[in-house]
């Protein structure tokens, strides 16, 4: 018989009231990133590279580190997805005027093309998995997810001893 992690007990011998967040967000995230994946492949994008895509728009981001600082990845890490989506003439990389060691980025419109259909498909899947939901439960989840998601720092703050 599998474990259910709410029946486990507390440090303080309680019952947990409801398994921790990690414990349900980690498998419904690979499960959405799998249901993701025949629409980033349609596209040709990799996740990394949609994730640029989003963050990207007309108005440059000023360096490569601030557009890896937003979506949480290491900076030499993109550096290869950007190439590809330079090559791929999806986004721009242009010398900036103030301080030409540092490269401005932004969304060409074929980048934005692409972007835009990849988010349609996948956000109309998205839409087979919410209509589960009652309308206020979805209202609430999906703000409940952005409140989340935009907050930079998930560490809970240190105890003081």
């Amino acid at each position: 018989m599998t474990e259910n992690p709410a029946d486990r007990g507390t440090p303080s011998g309680e019952r947990a009231a409801r398994p921790d967040l990690a414990a349900m967000m980690v498998p419904l995230s690979r499960a959405l990133m799998a249901a993701e994946q025949p629409a980033l492949d349609a596209h040709g994008l990799t996740m990394w590279g949609y994730s640029v895509l989003l963050h990207l728009d007309e108005t440059p981001i000023r360096t490569q580190a601030a557009l890896a600082e937003a979506i949480r990845a290491d900076k030499t890490r993109i550096i290869a997805v950007l190439d590809d989506l330079e090559t791929r003439e999806l986004i721009r990389r242009q010398p900036d005027p103030g301080d030409r060691r540092v490269r401005l980025l932004s969304l060409t419109p074929e980048g934005r093309r692409v972007r835009d259909a990849t988010q349609a498909a996948i956000q109309e899947n998205e839409e087979h998995l919410l209509a589960r939901l009652p309308a206020a439960d979805r209202t609430a989840f999906l703000r409940a997810l952005q409140t989340l998601s935009a907050m930079p720092e998930l560490r809970p703050p240190r105890k003081r001893p």
